[in-house]
């Protein structure tokens, strides 16, 4: 299982948001040397599926961002048949409940030594307490997010993924071992773009945060090794 990061660079989680396999192995490739781990998500994964994250894996450990929430049954299955490519962190959904994430992580154990980190996404950070006043959920983002991280950790996750005004919160209430996984990370002068909770890098690793995710900052920067070293400078 991947350690924690030793380092302020292997702090970086940059989200290889794309729909070209190619495009992102170039950018794993670039990157690989100045940060931790390789978010390959939806798109990535939709457009080239397996084959795109061995393409990045090639370079770093690679965080899968699938975000898994179904009946226990058909999780477990899935993450079966993600194993043999041997993600370093996978997500699934804290709201799939209890049978469902216990059902995750036993299916992850049969890889051993070598499983990947189960990671419950509590809150998506595009998501504000209005928006989750309006499907029902009352007492705002970080109730919810603390409800979820108690019901994620108790059913066996091994950490979470939270946006990082709840970092802080979560280590008070459950200490230094759960993995915290921290998007909605943006340096000082970036656009927020589709993000509610944010901070900048230093805020997220300072409340608690294992490691930051930060997508479009770097990869769309004019130089997104210089993006990532400044983030890495930021954290040191």
């Amino acid at each position: 299982m991947l350690a924690r990061p030793a380092t302020p660079a292997a702090r970086i989680i940059p989200g290889l948001d794309m729909a070209d396999p190619a495009a992102a192995a170039a950018m794993a490739r670039l990157l690989a040397p100045h940060i931790g781990v390789l978010k390959v998500g939806l798109e990535l994964f939709g457009a080239g599926g397996p084959p795109a994250m061995r393409g990045v894996a090639e370079y770093a450990p690679v965080f899968l961002d699938l975000k898994l929430h179904d009946i226990p049954n058909t999780v477990a299955s899935a993450v079966k048949a993600l194993l043999p490519i041997r993600p370093a962190m996978l997500t699934i959904h804290a709201a799939g409940g209890p049978a469902m994430i216990a059902a995750a992580r036993e299916a992850a154990e049969r890889a051993g030594d070598a499983r990947p980190i189960i990671l419950a996404v509590t809150v998506l950070t595009s998501i504000d307490a209005a928006t989750l006043a309006g499907s029902g959920v009352s007492g705002g983002t970080v109730q919810q997010v603390l409800r979820l991280a108690r019901l994620a950790l108790d059913a066996g996750a091994d950490g979470l993924v939270c946006s990082p005004l709840e970092v802080a919160r979560i280590r008070d209430a459950h200490g230094a071992l759960p993995f915290l996984v921290v998007p909605g990370v943006r340096p000082h002068g970036s656009a927020a773009g589709d993000q509610s909770r944010i901070a900048t890098p230093a805020e997220a690793v300072a409340a608690g945060a294992d490691w930051i995710v930060v997508g479009r900052p770097i990869t769309r920067a004019a130089d997104p090794v210089a993006a990532a070293q400044a983030i890495a400078a930021e954290l040191a």
